[in-house]
């Protein structure tokens, strides 16, 4: 009679909740925002109608600025743009009709003094600047220019001649100090034709004024020393345009050390820096991410300027899990991340909220039936909710990687300043495809687990018996109740001898993870579950015990 009941009384909407738990479930996993990564969809949609790297190589064609098209050219060929064979074209005929221009980039009235010195022997190709300015022919005019200047930057550049105390650099004055004289001019020229960026230029004049005031070298000694690596690798207009979309000292050091480690991805990184108008935000992101920041900056350079600005901005890894979203979706989630974000979480909690209560309903919970031991909806769904959220966020749980590009390089004299050999990667951990599926598995084998156990404790209670006999079939299945760990166990050793023999990758989180959810599981049916549903039992039959006669 009370199976027949609870059969019929059973709520319809249990499926009807499971589904919507898994449509909402979907709908969260389609919506490509992330919290520490970037999706390639919103990459995609960020670059849509911005210009290409080939497109913006052409507008510094348009400018008559043949250095930094020139490595917008190499870029462009790098990340295999379809426009780079278009851009060379234009190059070609730019250059051709500006030969004595080509190894400085490009034209500009200050290099006046210089050019005539070297217009008769300069290459026909992209020539770093301080080739020109290590010469005594080349100093001695551009100094006696500069002498003339009314900037009192420019002059208190120039005092830093006079400093003997250095440390890395041969003084200027004494033999031997030829190139910390050329690096002090090309400064000083830079500061005079306000090729620094505004902010850089203060931090520059400050600098050089401390040394001054206190007759060291010291604090001025590394930006001439990132200069003199800029200036070793770049003509003048591509140092000045460089420079210009450069904010900081710290910015300059930190892309000066990327390209003496990287020197062949000058293009990429220079066209990158230039494209997201941020030298600041595109060398912090390489020192912070190594290899791997450099392929996804590659990657946003094939979307288009919008999707390295982007990039740049957010100062995250990509996301590789192909998630595909429509057009208004990625563009809601540039507008407004934070706001998708949070509707993508909502929406998993209450994906599994409808899931769990659906089963409960469902499966465990007849309607007219009641204090059976029950599902705990909320709880699972927080826990389940985090599980999927840790899943679909590869980069949450991974700790911040030693990146290759952080190495700093100490040179004793001026003549260490050639690049070094690349340094060896250091590997890192990471949530990669294998360690989430086994972590998916894992857990839903003791949810599985979970819900027998419930099943049977329901089973149990609606069995027609005395509470005595309840309670000694309850304690008949402490073993079954006790199966999440036996499952836990096994599969941290499945999980660690695949790992052993090359089945999957080498991750202890994976392995563990089993364990855990073992542990859990076991915690919440023989804690909240058995253990109220027997003192329920031992209340029930301590009542229908009859009550001993009063004796007098």
């Amino acid at each position: 009679m009370t199976a027949s009941i609870a059969s019929s009384d059973r709520p319809a909407t249990g499926p009807l909740l499971v589904v919507a738990g898994l449509l909402l479930g979907g709908m969260a996993w389609f919506l490509p925002v992330n919290l520490k990564s970037f999706s390639p969809a919103l990459l995609q949609a960020a670059g849509q109608g911005t210009p290409s790297v080939a497109a913006f190589g052409r507008q510094w064609v348009e400018a008559e600025k043949i250095g930094p098209a020139t490595l917008a050219r190499e870029a462009a060929r790098a990340v295999g743009d379809p426009g780079a064979a278009g851009l060379e074209a234009a190059l070609q005929t730019l250059s051709a009709s500006q030969p004595e221009m080509v190894a400085w980039g490009g034209w500009d009235p200050l290099l006046a003094p210089i050019v005539k010195l070297h217009t008769a022997e300069a290459p026909g190709t992209s020539t770093p600047v301080l080739t020109f300015f290590i010469t005594d022919e080349a100093r001695e005019p551009l100094r006696a220019s500069l002498a003339g200047s009314r900037s009192q930057g420019v002059q208190t550049l120039l005092k830093t001649r006079n400093i003997e105390a250095t440390g890395r650099f041969v003084p200027a004055k004494q033999p031997g100090g030829q190139p910390l004289d050329a690096v002090i001019l090309l400064s000083a020229l830079l500061y005079q034709g306000e090729h620094f960026s505004p902010e850089l230029q203060r931090a520059v004049r400050t600098l050089a004024e401390a040394a001054v005031a206190h007759r060291a070298l010291e604090g001025l000694e590394p930006f001439y020393i990132d200069l003199l690596s800029l200036g070793q690798r770049l003509d003048w207009i591509q140092l000045c345009e460089l420079l210009q979309h450069t904010h900081s000292v710290e910015a300059m050091a930190d892309l000066a050390q990327l390209l003496r480690v990287t020197p062949d991805q000058l293009p990429v990184i220079y066209s990158a820096a230039l494209m997201a108008d941020s030298t600041d935000d595109v060398a912090r992101y390489l020192v912070r991410f190594g290899q791997g920041g450099l392929g996804d900056l590659r990657l946003a350079l094939t979307k288009g300027q919008g999707a390295v600005r982007q990039l740049a901005k957010r100062q995250v890894p990509i996301n590789h899990s192909p998630v595909p979203a429509p057009g208004l979706v990625a563009e809601l989630g540039l507008l407004h991340p934070w706001l998708m974000i949070g509707i993508k979480y909502l929406a998993y909690l209450l994906g599994a909220f409808f899931i769990f209560r659906g089963l409960d309903c469902w499966l465990i919970l007849p309607a007219a039936i009641s204090g059976l031991p029950r599902m705990r909806s909320g709880v699972l769904a927080l826990l389940f909710a985090g599980l999927v959220i840790v899943a679909t966020e590869p980069f949450l749980l991974t700790a911040a990687p030693h990146s290759d590009y952080q190495l700093k390089i100490t040179l004793p004299l001026l003549a260490n300043t050639a690049s070094p050999a690349h340094p060896a990667s250091t590997p890192h951990p990471a949530m990669n495809t294998s360690t989430i599926v086994s972590i998916g598995v894992f857990a839903f084998l003791q949810v599985c687990t979970y819900i027998i156990c419930l099943l049977k404790l329901n089973d149990i209670a609606r069995q027609p018996v005395s509470p005595q006999l309840k309670l000694r079939l309850t304690e008949n299945e402490d073993n079954l109740f006790d199966s999440g760990l036996y499952i836990g166990m096994m599969g941290t050793a499945a999980a660690l001898v695949l790992q052993v023999i090359g089945v999957i990758d080498s991750n202890l989180l994976a392995a563990y993870s089993s364990n855990l959810f073992g542990l859990v599981c076991v915690a919440f049916v023989k804690i909240r579950h058995v253990r109220g549903f027997k003192r329920k039992l031992i209340l029930e039959a301590q009542a229908s015990v009859p009550a001993a006669p009063f004796e007098s």
